[in-house]
Formats: structure tokens, C-alpha cells, sequence
């Protein structure tokens, strides 16, 4: 079990490295537009695009390694009242029985729409450079799969009582 939470967690690293690069290119990519258009009065057709894509995409290919490294925003007022033990099985169902199953109902859809989007060759019909839609969206499947995979993962740790978590619950 061990080796397959450290497989998820690598994937997950994996993808919050690939969402450092891509926040490279939106920074890149918009200065170039600034320069483009105030310097040298020629915007870009494909501006918007590139940033939407790449702000959604550096969102979801981050969230997993997020969840692992617990930097996401938590409202605990009500668990850290109870008992380690209660919070523990509490966590691990919550993760594994509910979250879980609901992300891996969204990657189903996102891996649904990414398929469709690749078969039709859809390409984004209110932009003027009308990129093909496919890419991004089984960029979104694969975040949201990983995200899923450490859900699981987390809820599970939390199920073992393992230590190595990067959570902490304290006594």
C-alpha cells in the first residue's frame, strides 16, 4: 500500500512541476501581449485563450500536490474539539467515502469531454484563433484523476494512522 501512495504522490509532484512551467508561459505570454499591444499596437488573437487555458490548467494540475502538502484552506473549528481518534476516522470517511467518489464522478465527465472534444476536433468557437479545445481539456481529466488518486491516498493515510502525512493532528 505504501508503494502506491508514494506512486500517487510522485504523480501528483509530477504535475505540480508541469504547473510551475505553464505559469512561466502565462507570465511570458501576457507580458508579450502588453508589449504587443501598447508598445506596438498589434494585440494577439490568441492572448485570451492562452490565459484562460493556462491559469485553469496551472489550477487543476497543482490541487493534488496541494492536498498532499495540506495547503488547502481548511475551516476546523468544530475538529479540533474532538478527540484525535474521532477526527481521524472522521477525515479518512469524509476523504474516502465522499470527496473521492465526487471527483472521480467529475474526472469521469472530464475524461468524457476531452474524448468527445479529440473525436469532434472541437476547437473554441468565441475566439478568433479558434485553438483546438482537446488539449486542455484532457489536461483537466489528468489534474482532476490526480487529485482524486491523493484524495483516496489522504483519506486513507488518515484511515492508518500513518505519520507521515503531512497534516498535522494534534492532541
Amino acid at each position: 500500500m505504501t508503494r502506491l501512495f508514494n506512486i500517487v504522490d510522485a504523480f501528483s509532484r509530477l504535475l505540480s512541476w508541469i504547473a510551475q512551467i505553464v505559469t512561466v508561459v502565462l507570465v511570458i505570454s501576457m507580458i508579450y501581449e502588453v508589449v504587443a499591444r501598447y508598445v506596438f499596437g498589434a494585440p494577439t488573437i490568441w492572448a485570451f485563450d492562452i490565459s484562460y487555458m493556462c491559469t485553469g490548467t496551472l489550477f487543476v494540475l497543482g490541487a493534488a500536490y496541494a492536498l498532499k502538502q495540506d495547503a488547502h484552506v481548511r475551516i476546523d473549528f468544530l475538529a479540533q474539539k474532538m478527540p484525535v481518534a474521532i477526527r481521524r476516522k472522521l477525515e479518512g470517511f469524509v476523504f474516502v467515502f465522499l470527496i473521492a467518489p465526487i471527483f472521480a464522478a467529475l474526472s469521469k465527465f472530464a475524461i468524457e469531454r476531452a474524448w468527445r472534444a479529440w473525436a469532434t476536433g472541437e476547437v473554441e468557437n468565441v475566439s478568433p484563433w479558434a485553438p483546438l479545445m482537446w488539449p486542455f481539456f484532457a489536461i483537466l481529466a489528468i489534474g482532476l484523476v490526480a487529485l482524486t488518486l491523493q484524495q483516496l491516498v489522504h483519506g486513507l493515510r488518515v484511515f492508518r494512522g500513518d505519520e507521515d502525512q503531512p497534516f498535522k493532528l494534534e492532541a
